[in-house]
């Protein structure tokens, strides 16, 4: 593989795709400081240094996802796609558990999460496999992609157990394929079946859900239910938000995160911490750059040349839109708790990566978007 790109074009870098996130990042940083800083003790843990590491490491893997042509990754979508299936497989069997989930892999002194990783493979390949189809797509497309890049992953992160990146997951496949196109008879039965079928499947998925998922489903519905024990979180991280009120208290002013009210502090409800210290103007403005970001990643997809980068863009930018809407819907109790973090913003070395790698390939998409370049 070879760098496919002349200096004079790095000046076609699109700008807002490399400075909004690292702004997020670097808010984000602030925020983890900010949140984590001792209150009662001494001790400050690390988590902030942590991530400005990630953050470097992240920009070079931005940085290394454009300088090669894209349809590199299309030839090799299949073998990343096998190699990711069987790290997750192996997550299962020989990744080591925490806070109550069997959900890295160690090597050496390091360890990574490859759930992540793989939201960015599983884009890639199931852009691979649709795009060698013809649109719309009949029943036995359907099927296999749904099989392929849907129930199986699904399957696999769910063992882990880790159902907020598997329902993550299977909804960006389901998106991808309804973007490319299903034909309306199938797309109409398929609804039907899923009415049908939903209460026998929504009963099988709750039989398998661990204690404290179950707990977090409950809490969502009625949170008053149990306010210091299974409310808990929900009600905590509504109290922080709401303490902001319009300005927020000001930065290093919070008290939630620091005095321990609010669990997860640092990666799930790192927004409330944010809220708290900067009010509904401050959230109004991280909420108007994750918009600038996902609007740009969505024009990518419009203004792309093939089908391939299309469907990647589309991904890549649903992923974004899916994970700030249910994580920010989480911490604000319109929606359950499900362990999803917020892009960019929460404490997470492994996420920021793959974070940073989708951005620099809407990067890569947006510079060969003319026939020139092929």
């Amino acid at each position: 593989m070879k760098v496919t790109i002349p200096i004079r074009k790095l000046r076609e870098i699109d700008r807002i795709l490399v400075v909004v996130p690292v702004i997020i990042t670097i808010i984000g940083i602030l925020t983890i400081y900010s949140g984590t800083r001792p209150a009662l003790e001494q001790y400050h843990p690390p988590f902030y240094i942590r991530q400005l590491i990630w953050l470097l490491i992240s920009l070079v893997a931005m940085a290394m996802m454009f300088v090669f042509d894209y349809r590199w990754l299309q030839r090799l979508a299949y073998p990343l796609y096998a190699v990711g299936l069987f790290l997750l497989l192996l997550t299962i069997f020989a990744g080591y558990t925490g806070m109550g989930a069997q959900r890295w892999l160690r090597i050496g002194p390091l360890s990574f999460q490859p759930s992540e990783v793989f939201r960015i493979i599983l884009i890639i390949a199931t852009a691979k496999y649709l795009q060698s189809k013809r649109a719309p797509i009949d029943g036995i497309t359907l099927a296999m992609s749904l099989v392929l890049f849907g129930i199986i992953p699904f399957s696999l992160l769910y063992k882990q157990p880790d159902l907020g990146t598997a329902l993550m997951l299977f909804l960006i496949t389901s998106i991808m394929v309804l973007t490319y196109g299903v034909r309306k008879r199938i797309l109409v039965t398929l609804i039907a079946l899923f009415l049908l079928l939903s209460p026998v499947v929504g009963q099988l998925l709750w039989k398998g859900l661990k204690p404290y998922q179950k707990n977090r489903l409950i809490a969502f519905i009625k949170p008053e239910v149990d306010p210091y024990g299974i409310g808990y979180q929900i009600e905590q991280s509504k109290i922080t938000i709401g303490s902001g009120k319009l300005l927020g208290k000001g930065y290093l002013k919070g008290t939630q995160g620091p005095l321990r009210f609010l669990p997860e502090k640092h990666t799930d409800f790192v927004f409330s911490v944010f809220s708290e210290e900067w009010g509904f103007i401050g959230s109004l403005v991280i909420l108007g750059l994750y918009l600038l970001l996902i609007v740009r990643g969505f024009e990518t997809a419009y203004i792309a040349k093939d089908p391939f980068s299309t469907l990647v863009s589309t991904g890549i930018s649903s992923m974004l839109l899916l994970y700030v809407t249910i994580n920010i819907g989480m911490t604000m109790g319109l929606m359950p708790v499900v362990g999803v973090p917020l892009p960019f913003f929460s404490y997470g070395g492994t996420a920021l990566l793959s974070n940073f790698m989708a951005v620099g390939l809407l990067i890569n998409i947006r510079m060969r978007r003319y026939k020139l370049f092929y």
